[in-house]
């Protein structure tokens, strides 16, 4: 393992004795071609002073800003003190290994941005800073990216698993390229990504410019009650608006969907509690994300829980405001899940 071009140390750099605050990082996914590296390196523009370390977390290509990287984990320092890393092999020591050189004072960086190869199931990826204690302690995973190009993406749904895990991960979905099909046909891409995940905004990136405001410090992954949902979420405008379309089935059978469960109340924590154990137990594998926000009888605040497959937290938030009616919502994003059978057992333990 060696450094490129980055023989001094920086006085951002964090010594052994300096306080720790963690590094926000942003798992940034899409298919092959969506245009993951024009956002990065528009970010890099747009945000000169900040030190951003992108990792590149696949072998064998030509890196950011066009800089060849190989070995197991090369870091080749960009303009304006960034750095780009391309890892290979497992990205939790590779990841160790960076935060080190960072506390040595041979790197510097605040921000993290991790971009996965075009062929990834993000879900590995974002269940390494949860399982790892020690990057978990030092990292903050803020959210799951997600590119998808405007002008291939039906096509790569159609064919892919893996393009619909993609958007299926998502907390934030980048549509790129909408600059080169008819608003039609955007309408229609909108209305698929929002049955495969009804909890992610779908912000335009045309010529892969998004602000990075758009796609930065999102917070997804806290435990907050926050559980805001696109307008689109609850009913999806068929393509086309045709009135012989309404009521039938999508013109797509994606292999991932989400669904949004409610009840207008509070619920009693052991059976709200025993449900999501159950549903966690039984149908992890296939979850890829879930959130919801509960009201709980003779409980003040609301409970909070956020999941990645079988890795679950569970908080209390702040209290329901007076002029708040409390309620629970309960948002899931998996693979061929049983959706009725679990809507069934939700109002079972609401009853």
């Amino acid at each position: 393992m060696r450094v490129l071009s980055n023989e001094h140390p920086t006085d951002n750099a964090t010594t052994p004795d300096a306080p720790m605050h963690p590094i926000p990082v942003t798992v940034l996914t899409g298919f092959l071609g969506a245009g993951k590296t024009t956002l990065l390196n528009r970010l890099l523009a747009a945000r000169p002073h900040e030190r951003i370390a992108v990792v590149e977390n696949e072998f064998g290509a030509t890196g950011i800003d066009g800089a060849l990287v190989d070995g197991a984990v090369e870091v080749v320092e960009l303009a304006g003190g960034c750095v780009c890393c391309s890892v290979r092999g497992e990205l939790g020591a590779a990841l160790a290994d960076l935060l080190a050189r960072r506390d040595a004072g041979t790197l510097a960086f605040e921000r993290l941005i991790l971009e996965t190869t075009g062929l990834a199931d993000p879900a590995p990826v974002a269940q390494t800073f949860f399982v790892d204690e020690v990057l978990r302690e030092r990292l903050r995973l803020d959210a799951v990216v997600t590119l998808v190009d405007a002008e291939h993406a039906a096509r790569q749904l159609d064919e892919h698993r893996v393009a619909a895990a993609q958007v299926g991960f998502a907390d934030r979905l980048l549509l790129s390229r909408t600059d080169r099909v008819d608003a039609a046909a955007v309408d229609a891409l909108c209305a698929r990504l929002r049955r495969i995940n009804a909890r992610a905004p779908i912000v335009a990136s045309p010529h892969g410019g998004a602000d990075p405001r758009d796609w930065l410090d999102i917070g997804a992954f806290d435990l907050d009650e926050r559980l805001e949902l696109p307008p689109a979420a609850f009913a999806v405008r068929p393509a086309g608006a045709a009135a012989a379309a309404l009521g039938r089935a999508p013109a797509h059978d994606d292999d991932i969907a989400s669904r949004v469960f409610e009840h207008p109340g509070a619920v009693d924590l052991d059976r709200i509690g025993a449900f999501m154990e159950q549903l966690i137990e039984t149908r992890g594998n296939d979850m890829l994300r879930y959130k919801g926000v509960f009201a709980i009888r003779d409980e003040p605040r609301r409970l909070i829980v956020q999941g990645v497959h079988r890795i679950a937290g569970f908080d209390y938030g702040s209290a329901w405001r007076a002029d708040e009616p409390p309620g629970t919502r309960l948002v899931v994003i998996g693979r061929r899940l049983p959706f009725a059978e679990i809507a069934a057992a939700f109002a079972a333990a609401c009853a």
